[in-house]
């Protein structure tokens, strides 16, 4: 059984489609393409902007002229993150999608359920002409995983509605009225090498979940980098660094890291260190990382190794380098405030480069972590660089479209939807810069580690989340 065979059949058509389509991230025009041709055919005004947006306009159904317009509010690209033995290539390759039991997964990759569902869900709004409802605005942005340069470069005025349904939500039964905003950190620390005489050996830190770095920052999930360097400390009084590298995407937690150095000692002294370290690390791992796997091999011997001083102090910064929740919220138990995600480490040259995401619900809060970790990598000899800034989404504790969400949630679902806020960047926030006097709220299907090779939608709430979508549509007024 494939996908396509999968109910409704709108809806699971089209993202059979984007699956074909290679959409990672700044390579999103082949995708945006397929919008605009599917547009055309159906007849439909369609435009893209200067920042890649497509907009998709559709009359109201008879009867609904009158009605307020909604907005169906989706982003094109997805996260493009695969397993370590995975030879996908995203620039070119289709996902390879197929059914789990209840669950619909990728093999080796990223699904891109997120945020392939909302897409396909608007993209069958507007192909059926069955349905009942008001004017329909398809939004679809572009690049919203690296910046959300889409919604960034969004013109006030180009879209006429008044509702906006955000379809970027992962948990059935819930509608989102709030998000965190975040900021970019790129810090750099400088570099010195020195003649190497001894043997190579590589260290590896593979097996991880890894995760989205703002729903899954509290789940206790590893962070390859930060396991690798507290390895690399233990080991440092007997080992020459030559290089290190790890993660991928700054909104991804870290699932793999490595290191080469050169050591006089032998393997199966340093293995003995190693292991000595390990029960303490799984102890601080969530009980569902079950396959952390550390592997020490010999490899060449590399020819140069970071001097001494340099490795004290790249190992201290690191270490010292948050990660992380930062901050729980007072105001809503149980949700994370404020975090940061230590991303990605690479060796550039005579720099080593270092990513991180921070996210917060108080741009305050946000910025004052931001500094702290600036003048950390700057009181160590780096430098630091703060970009792509977004806000958070302040939330309405009542909206209209809300309440005809939750009323439809509940007769469909036979409880009332929990109203959250969430520890992640929607781009509602940047939206609402633009349109003030939009309403607005999101939700979506159930999709379980988004960002990561082990990305899942669950297929039932898909079914579900498209009837909650086309009722709530019919019902607005």
């Amino acid at each position: 059984m494939s996908i396509q065979d999968l109910k409704p059949a709108g809806l699971w058509h089209y993202f059979y489609q984007l699956t074909q389509i290679p959409r990672p991230s700044h390579q999103e025009t082949a995708v945006q393409d397929f919008v605009l041709a599917e547009a055309a055919r159906l007849g439909l005004w369609a435009e893209r902007d200067a920042a890649g947006n497509v907009l998709v306009r559709k009359a109201a159904s008879a009867g609904k002229e009158q009605v307020k317009g909604v907005i169906l509010q989706s982003h094109l690209d997805m996260v493009a993150q695969k397993n370590q033995d995975s030879s996908h290539d995203f620039s070119r390759d289709p996902i390879q999608a197929y059914i789990d039991g209840e669950w619909v997964k990728a093999r080796g990759t990223t699904l891109g359920a997120d945020n392939g569902i909302g897409a396909a869900a608007a993209l069958a709004i507007l192909a059926d002409n069955s349905l009942s409802h008001g004017p329909i605005e398809a939004l679809f942005t572009a690049t919203e995983e690296t910046g959300m340069d889409g919604a960034k470069g969004l013109q006030g005025g180009w879209l006429q509605g008044d509702y906006l349904l955000n379809l970027d939500s992962e948990e059935l039964g819930e509608i989102c009225i709030g998000c965190a905003g975040g900021v970019d950190g790129s810090f750099s620390l400088p570099l010195a090498f020195a003649p190497n005489t001894q043997a190579g050996f590589q260290l590896q830190v593979r097996g991880l979940k890894g995760g989205h770095s703002g729903i899954d920052i509290h789940k206790q999930r590893g962070n390859a980098i930060k396991i690798l360097l507290r390895l690399l400390r233990k080991l440092s009084d007997n080992i020459q660094i030559a290089e290190v590298g790890g993660g991928s995407l700054r909104n991804a937690i870290a699932r793999e890291a490595q290191a080469v150095f050169a050591s006089a000692l032998s393997q199966a002294q340093l293995q003995a260190q190693i292991d000595e370290l390990i029960p303490a690390i799984k102890r601080a791992l969530a009980a569902d990382e079950q396959t952390l796997r550390i592997e020490l091999s010999p490899v060449a011997q590399p020819a140069q190794v970071w001097t001494t001083a340099t490795q004290e102090n790249l190992l201290r910064t690191l270490y010292l380098c948050p990660n992380g929740v930062d901050r729980m919220s007072m105001a809503v138990a149980g949700l994370v405030e404020t975090s940061t995600n230590l991303a990605k480490i690479s060796c550039e040259h005579d720099q080593l480069q270092v990513h991180c995401l921070l996210r917060s619900l108080d741009d305050a809060a946000r910025d004052d972590l931001a500094e702290r970790m600036a003048d950390l990598f700057r009181l160590a000899g780096g430098s630091a660089v703060l970009s792509g800034t977004y806000p958070g989404w302040q939330p309405a504790p009542s909206s209209a479209i809300s309440d005809v969400l939750s009323r439809e949630g509940e007769k469909l679902l036979g409880k009332t939807p929990l109203i959250t806020v969430i520890h992640a960047g929607l781009e509602c926030g940047l939206l609402a810069q633009y349109y003030p006097h939009w309403q607005m709220a999101s939700f979506g299907p159930t999709i379980e580690m988004p960002h990561s090779p082990d990305e899942r939608v669950h297929i039932e709430s898909v079914a579900q989340f498209w009837q909650w979508l086309v009722n709530t549509l019919a019902a607005v007024e």
